[in-house]
């Protein structure tokens, strides 16, 4: 994560959402600040720094003219947004389940050699019970999938730590359970999406791996669909 986006706290969120109220989730809608500093019942210039700092991390665009600003929510604000309805329903309904669907795509060998590195493998067969193939099955969501997969954040996550060796340092990922389903009907229940803190992947990408290798277990090709149940560790 930059140090940009670090800088967006709550505050910023509370702003984000009024925004979204008003309609910046489908396109540019007019802000004053001195009418959103009321709103937040704060000053216009915290206002104004808080709609900056969103600009900053990627969460607004906005469009600044002589008779005010124009300002939108991107798509890293969408899922930040979603992120915090996921925690919201979280709090009052329990844990949610995600329902993921995608279709089988080959990667770029990188899960090869991340999975097989030991400071990764002794914390996956300590945390997830199991020593994974080394490699990941790559799968390309689809596009409500891409929104649903904020709500894997509200999921509470097995962490595997980072770690350095003489070389490098590498950094910290994530895993959660994960059911795959074939449109066939079949199961395979020991698998865990992965989700690096550092990648080269987008919001529209989904990594799983297991114990063996998912697409001889489940005899998959490139372009097979698949439905992925995430949950909480």
């Amino acid at each position: 994560m930059s140090q940009t986006a670090g800088r967006v706290g709550h505050d910023e969120l509370a702003t984000l959402k009024l925004v979204a109220l008003d309609g910046a989730l489908e396109g540019r809608v007019a802000v004053t600040c001195a009418a959103l500093a009321d709103r937040l019942e704060t000053s216009s210039q915290t206002a104004s720094r808080r709609l900056q700092r969103l600009e900053d991390a990627d969460y607004l665009e906005r469009e600044i003219s002589g008779d005010g600003q124009r300002v939108a929510v991107t798509e890293g604000g969408e899922r930040a947004l979603r992120r915090e309805y996921a925690e919201y329903r979280r709090l009052f309904e329990g844990p949610q389940d995600v329902e993921l669907r995608g279709a089988v795509t080959s990667g770029m060998g990188e899960g090869r050699h991340y999975i097989s590195l030991s400071g990764y493998m002794r914390q996956f067969r300590d945390r997830l019970g199991y020593e994974p193939f080394e490699g990941t099955l790559n799968l390309d969501l689809e596009d409500e999938s891409v929104h649903a997969r904020a709500r894997m954040d509200a999921l509470d996550p097995v962490v595997i730590d980072g770690w350095e060796d003489d070389e490098r340092t590498y950094g910290p990922a994530y895993c959660w359970p994960a059911t795959v389903t074939t449109p066939e009907g079949d199961r395979y229940e020991e698998a865990h999406a992965i989700a690096p803190e550092r990648t080269h992947h987008g919001e529209d990408k989904l990594e799983l791996i297991a114990p063996d290798k998912l697409r001889d277990a489940l005899d998959l090709e490139d372009g097979d669909t698949l439905t992925i149940h995430v949950a909480a560790q």
